[in-house]
């Protein structure tokens, strides 16, 4: 994809990227998402010249368990952000799906009013890599999609593992989405993604749901209330709504831009995002200086016999590191 003249291609991809074409857009992406050390070449020089254009969009990290609606909220909320003139992106972290094939994005049945919608734009993750990796693409995709344009990112996490905490690093707003029900009401707090939240919404607040809905909401805000919030500037509101029916929508995009409001006049926005743009230079290199342990055929082929010494006790574990900066270093 890179071209015999490298600033002249990158003259053209930045041009056409902040045109908003969409299928250059996709091309730029996958040049982000390439191991080629020339793509990666481009890309650094592609995403250096569109920053300018980037920084200026609302980003919100959405997480939630399996089940809980995270693509019919997303549906929902994007398509009332699009019929207010928004143009909205959608993207994902979900470093499983290399392994199981993971869902997440993967249907966009889930996602009908915005898969066919002109203003949103639906990324899924990459196709490999580890949660870092993952993550870093995913942050400069959305650099790509500012520039192009579009001034809301929703960033959807599959709910599990330390994928949160990456979303989280990379948005300015971070939603938990709870369902009602008896024990459900405090199943985020074992694994502190609560304490990340900006807000709590409790989804499928319908029908015979609404009661159970409200109860769940009030655990919630007890439960809050012995947390410390992630922000001097702002406690985490819990609220109801319902992804299928809509009500409730609108109030969660209030939230979301009064929390936006609040932070840029505190001044906490621009230093969050300060502190954001620093971790992902750190997560890009150590995804880079882990590069060759993935790709060295005599390194991959040495590390199981070095592990498998390591367990046994035959090898101390600072051994095998000499062992492996050897090789690396040769």
């Amino acid at each position: 994809m890179a071209a015999r003249n490298e600033p002249e291609e990158v003259s053209r991809l930045a041009r056409a990227v902040g045109s908003g074409d969409r299928t250059v857009l996709s091309r730029a992406i996958t040049l982000i998402e390439s191991k080629r050390a020339d793509h990666r070449r481009t890309a650094a020089a592609l995403t250096q010249a569109l920053l300018p254009a980037t920084g200026r969009a609302v980003r919100v990290g959405i997480t939630g368990a399996p089940g809980v609606g995270k693509s019919t909220t997303i549906d929902a909320l994007g398509s009332m952000l699009t019929g207010q003139g928004h143009k909205v992106a959608v993207l994902a972290v979900d470093p499983s799906s290399r392994r199981t094939g993971g869902s997440i994005l993967a249907d966009k049945t889930r996602m009908a009013h915005l898969a066919s919608d002109a203003n949103a734009f639906i990324r899924p993750s990459p196709a490999s890599g580890t949660l870092g990796g993952v993550a870093a693409k995913t942050r400069e995709t959305m650099l790509l999609c500012e520039a192009a344009g579009y001034d809301v990112m929703l960033v959807e996490t599959v709910g599990v593992g330390q994928s949160e905490i990456a979303v989280a690093d990379m948005t300015d707003f971070f939603l938990l989405l709870m369902l009602p029900g008896a024990g459900d009401e405090l199943q985020g707090l074992k694994k502190g993604v609560v304490e990340l939240a900006d807000m709590i919404a409790v989804n499928k607040a319908d029908g015979d749901n609404i009661a159970r809905a409200k109860a769940a909401a009030a655990e919630y805000r007890a439960a809050l209330h012995i947390l410390a919030p992630r922000s001097p500037n702002w406690s985490p509101p819990v609220v109801t709504f319902s992804a299928l029916t809509g009500v409730g929508i609108a109030e969660l995009w209030a939230c979301i831009l009064d929390h936006r409001k609040k932070l840029m006049a505190s001044g906490e926005l621009e230093a969050r995002r300060g502190e954001q743009q620093v971790k992902w230079m750190w997560a890009m290199l150590e995804e880079r200086l882990f590069a060759p342990l993935r790709s060295d055929r005599a390194l991959k082929a040495a590390l199981p016999r070095l592990e498998a010494a390591v367990a046994a006790g035959r090898l101390a574990p600072a051994a095998a590191v000499e062992e492996i900066a050897d090789m690396l270093g040769r």
